[in-house]
């Protein structure tokens, strides 16, 4: 290792370890750890010590976000309870199905309206990318117990899925832009890699996976720690094999989620009854913790090498196009597809606020900047200036707002037994769920 490898990593491990020592007190207040590792890494950057640099750490720098977002996409995949959300499915349905094409398409306009120099398809890039959100940058807001099940489990099913839905359409879109790295390969192989390939690699991974441990465990030959150890193989192994033949690890890690998952569901119980609870989240556990890890590494890396440099370039057009993708951009198509779902005021505001550009937008962000084309510059300054300011706003705005509609809740849920917002509690008996998946 380098000398300047060595101070870089000395650096990643002292922020690492000091937000750790500080978790639980920084847990209760707006400081999110996304903002604090991105924060972190700025310092550590090119505009800073000048620890990393997306030119010279580029290998090290993209290995990291793709794995990062492999393990989050498996997990995501593998965590969701459709029974959770059932009776308010008509959320998460309308949130992906309507308002994320329309967030794509306004996306794109808005690029071509105000970053003038752009291709066709790179607006359009810049419109997908910043499309997709992410629960953990206003995890409060997402989880906060105070509001209603509908609303936590639908946006956590958004934040879910709506990741994995983009990934198909920005590799299309990446293929498309000559000079990458995807053109020579043409539309038509990217669609097949994508779309048939990986998620065939994922299903068999997954499945396979899901099935070889649940026999195991049934049959009392597997331990406690190995049982949990086993997911990071399976989404491991299908992220590479997807990457090995061309296609998207990405696609195939989220596939593999879900196949894995169900097959675990759906194997016999185990005959010897371990120590520890056994439980599906339990067998999840490890593969949470390093996804949360990484994710967060992730949020140090990409205020280094995108954020830092991309402040140095700034520009109103810039400025005004983060301000309006994470305002009308977002809130204007959520306000259109949730119309006639009976929903409240505060609650559409709420949804549509909360929509924070995460992982998986600095992730696809790191992806176009690191690609020789004219436009990567202006794309990756763009992508970078809107998930930094999403992380900031959404990050301090979780919690006032998160405690002001949960009270704005209980007063209507009150005064109006038959609220839109409390159709799971009516079912269930509850006053709220328990949360299905926590990041």
């Amino acid at each position: 290792m380098s000398g300047s490898g060595g101070w870089a990593v000395a650096a990643v491990a002292a922020v690492t370890g000091g937000y750790a020592l500080v978790s639980r007190r920084l847990a209760a207040t707006v400081v999110s750890a996304p903002m604090v590792f991105t924060a972190a890494g700025v310092l550590i950057g090119p505009v800073g010590l000048g620890l990393l640099d997306l030119e010279r750490d580029t290998g090290p720098v993209l290995a990291l976000a793709e794995v990062a977002l492999a393990l989050v996409l498996f997990t995501d995949a593998a965590t969701v309870r459709s029974e959770e959300f059932r009776n308010g499915w008509f959320l998460p349905v309308r949130l992906l199905a309507v308002g994320l094409p329309l967030t794509i398409v306004g996306g794109g306009l808005l690029a071509w309206a105000l970053l003038p120099g752009l291709t066709t398809w790179e607006l359009l890039l810049v419109g997908v990318v910043l499309a997709p959100t992410d629960a953990s940058v206003g995890k409060a807001a997402v989880f906060a117990r105070r509001i209603p099940a509908v609303v936590r489990h639908g946006l956590n099913a958004e934040c879910g899925l709506n990741e994995c839905l983009v990934l198909p359409v920005f590799a299309v879109l990446l293929a498309a832009l000559p000079g990458t790295a995807a053109s020579h390969q043409g539309v038509t192989g990217i669609l097949r890699q994508v779309l048939l390939l990986s998620p065939a690699l994922g299903l068999v991974a997954g499945g396979l996976g899901g099935v070889l441990l649940s026999r195991s465990w049934f049959a009392g030959r597997v331990t406690d720690d190995w049982r949990r150890i086993l997911p990071l193989a399976v989404a491991a192994g299908a992220g590479a094999l997807a990457a090995a033949t061309g296609g998207s690890p990405f696609v195939a890690a989220w596939v593999a989620g879900f196949a894995f998952a169900a097959a675990v569901r759906a194997g016999p119980p185990p005959e010897v009854v371990p120590t520890s609870q056994d439980t599906e989240d339990d067998t999840l556990e490890s593969v949470e913790h390093l996804a949360a890890l990484l994710a967060s590494l992730t949020f140090l890396v990409f205020g280094a090498v995108l954020l830092g440099p991309a402040l140095q370039h700034l520009s109103g057009h810039v400025v005004v196009y983060a301000v309006l993708s994470l305002t009308a951009v977002r809130m204007l198509p959520t306000a259109l597809a949730l119309a006639g779902s009976r929903l409240s005021p505060p609650t559409l505001a709420y949804t549509g606020w909360f929509g924070p550009r995460g992982l998986p937008s600095l992730v696809l962000g790191l992806l176009v900047a690191a690609e020789k084309v004219p436009g990567a510059r202006l794309m990756g300054t763009v992508i970078a200036v809107t998930v930094g300011l999403g992380i900031l706003l959404h990050g301090v705005s979780s919690v006032p707002l998160a405690d002001r509609y949960g009270r704005w809740y209980e007063r209507a849920r009150a005064r109006r037994p038959s609220l839109r917002e409390a159709v799971s509690e009516r079912v269930t008996g509850e006053h709220v769920l328990p949360e299905w998946k926590n990041r």
